[in-house]
């Protein structure tokens, strides 16, 4: 990467002034994705609602959305992204566990049949820009039709945050990184990607 085209995460004391109530909402101190995208200030506006609501889950909850979250990271092959939702993906429950398997999809042996269905349409929405009709019947068993729009759309938002991460080569947070079991480190994550 050329010096032309690096893009580093903004100190909060150079962003825009119309930004302060992102500061506001992270006590002060934003995470790098928000002050990369702090280069942009009408576009972190217009995000900061949708990752709000998206970050809690929406009506999936914080356990399903972050299991969302987390295997849209595996795709994307995303560290920062991954790292980021270990740390909360604990937080709100899922063990270690459950968050190794996340890697392997809805196929591997372990999950509940509405938290594979869900694995398995993320990979569906990757693969093909969409659910078939027969996984959207499936999806309906265990999700409402606001449930199955979140799905769809916190995997949409956070394609958008892998492809910033991926493009500019976003590191971890040191203080999520800190949070983070010792084993959970890029290069173990790096290894885990589908040869």
């Amino acid at each position: 990467m050329t010096d032309q085209l690096a893009v580093s995460p903004l100190a909060p004391d150079q962003w825009d002034e119309s930004l302060s109530f992102v500061k506001e909402d992270m006590n002060g101190r934003p995470i790098n994705v928000h002050r990369l995208m702090a280069h942009h200030p009408e576009l972190l506006k217009a995000w900061w609602n949708f990752r709000n609501y998206s970050v809690q889950g929406g009506e999936l909850g914080k356990r399903k959305g972050e299991l969302v979250i987390l295997r849209v990271a595996v795709h994307m092959k995303a560290w920062y992204e991954w790292g980021s939702h270990v740390e909360r993906g604990l937080a709100c429950g899922l063990s270690r566990r459950e968050i190794e398997r996340v890697k392997l999809g809805g196929n591997a042996e372990g999950w509940e049949e509405s938290e594979a269905l869900l694995l398995n349409a993320i990979d569906e929405l990757i693969a093909t820009h969409g659910l078939s009709p027969a996984s959207h019947a499936q999806l309906r068993v265990h999700f409402s039709v606001k449930q199955i729009m979140d799905i769809i759309a916190i995997h949409g938002m956070y394609v958008i945050l892998g492809c910033m991460i991926n493009t500019w080569g976003l590191d971890l947070d040191s203080h999520v990184q800190e949070k983070l079991p010792e084993d959970v480190t890029r290069v173990a994550f790096e290894a885990s990607y589908p040869r």
